[in-house]
Order: structure tokens, then sequence, then C-alpha cells
């Protein structure tokens, strides 16, 4: 699945990392659904009521498939997108709404069900007799629905918040955020460069085209150099706005 001699990663160094009990190796710093398509990992969800096989659909933020829960214990992090989590070392993600994995999981069952379990089905199946519904109905429904699930346990890492103020928020660095934050911050606002991404530089990182005349990840890198040496900038990756 790997091009040769392509991507922006290809130099990164190589990692160790574990999906559902597997090591496995990656790049680090790239997206955890590119690591485990490069090794022949195709299914890593399952869907939410049939419990089909679901794999890698879209490259970002938006993946609706793509679901891994990331950590263990009391920092267990649900549904988090394969398209977007880091890979780094030591990083361990597992398989959401399987059991017991998301290549062989019991309640796949549930598909050779599908023609008979309607809209409707549920309301009309579990309202009797009445007093099944808390004992039975409901316990076992819980148990098979949802996806990711968190520990139950207090979470010890720190975190922080700010109340932030600027003259202008500009939400994504893509093509158009950066220019608008050049611009904004040559002139002396005090601006606030938000992107969801781990690194700046949106649809330009990936796409072979030119600005200004050099290569887009090289206008990039000079764009954000510049960013970052305004007092009056501040440039937040990983964020949502």
């Amino acid at each position: 699945m790997r091009l040769a001699g392509k991507g922006r990663n290809r130099d990164a160094e190589e990692v160790r990392f574990r999906f559902d009990g597997r090591e496995l190796r990656g790049r680090a710093g790239e997206p955890l659904a590119a690591a485990l398509m490069a090794q022949g990992v195709r299914v890593m969800g399952r869907s939410f009521k049939y419990h089909r096989p679901r794999g890698v659909m879209t490259a970002g933020s938006e993946e609706p498939n793509a679901l891994v829960t990331v950590g263990r214990g009391a920092g267990r992090e649900p549904n988090v997108r394969a398209t977007v989590q880091e890979v780094h070392a030591g990083l361990e993600a597992f398989g959401q709404n399987a059991w017991p994995s998301v290549d062989f999981d019991v309640m796949a069952v549930n598909d050779l069900f599908a023609p008979v379990l309607g809209a409707g089905f549920y309301y009309k199946t579990f309202m009797w007799p009445r007093r099944f519904w808390e004992k039975v109905y409901e316990p076992a429904i819980r148990r098979a629905a949802g996806l990711g699930a968190l520990s139950g346990e207090h979470n010890p890492d720190p975190y922080e918040k700010a109340f932030a103020f600027c003259d202008l928020l500009v939400i994504g660095a893509g093509p158009a955020g950066l220019m608008a934050a050049l611009t904004a911050g040559r002139a002396g606002a005090e601006v606030i460069l938000a992107d969801e991404g781990a690194e700046p530089g949106g649809r330009l990182l990936s796409e072979d085209e030119t600005v200004a005349g050099q290569p887009a990840h090289v206008w990039v890198a000079a764009a954000l150099a510049e960013l970052a040496a305004m007092p009056n900038v501040r440039i937040m990756t990983r964020t949502t706005v």
C-alpha cells in the first residue's frame, strides 16, 4: 500500500506500536490509518447495528468508520479517528464495537437477521412483557449497543484551559487560512491561527502544486516560520473551533 519514494513521511523514524494486541511498525507522525493499511490491516472497526466490517473511508476528521480506542486504564480515549491519530512509539490502539476482535466478531451474527430487524422492530418487541424491560431487555441492549467505552476510572492527566483574546481568529491553516493570518499578522493585528491537524498546511501538504513559484510544502514552511516569528500571532494545532 506504500508508494516507493512517495509520501512526506517516507524518511520518518520507524516506530513500533500495537493494534488489538499485535505489534506493528509505522512511521512516526503518520496517521494510524496509513500505518495499519501499510501493514495489511483493512478492518478497523464494526458497524453499530449489524457489526459489519468497517475500514477507512476518508482521509481526515470526517472519518465515520475507522474509529478506535487509544490507550488503557483511566486515560483510555474511545472513538478516536484513525485517520488523524498520529503514530508514535508505544502507541496502543484497539478496534471497537467487536468481541473478541474486529477480525472475528461474535455479534456479526446480527447481520443474518437484518431482514427482520427493520425500523420500529425494537419498540414493538421489547414492550412486552413489561417487567422484562428493566431486568432483561435493557441490560442486554446496552451491552450490545454503542461504540467505544470509557474506563469509568478517574483520569489523573492534567488539563488546562485559557481565556484567549484576539482581533482575528482564523479557523483552518490551509492556503486561505495561512494567507489570512499572514496578512493580518503583518498589519499588526492579534491573530490566533487554529487548525485541527498536527501540522498546518491543509491540502498544500498533499497536493503536487506550486505556490508563488515554489513547491507548496516549501511555501507552507516559509509561511509558518514567518508567522512563528510574529509576537502577535499564536498558532494552535490539534485544535477544534
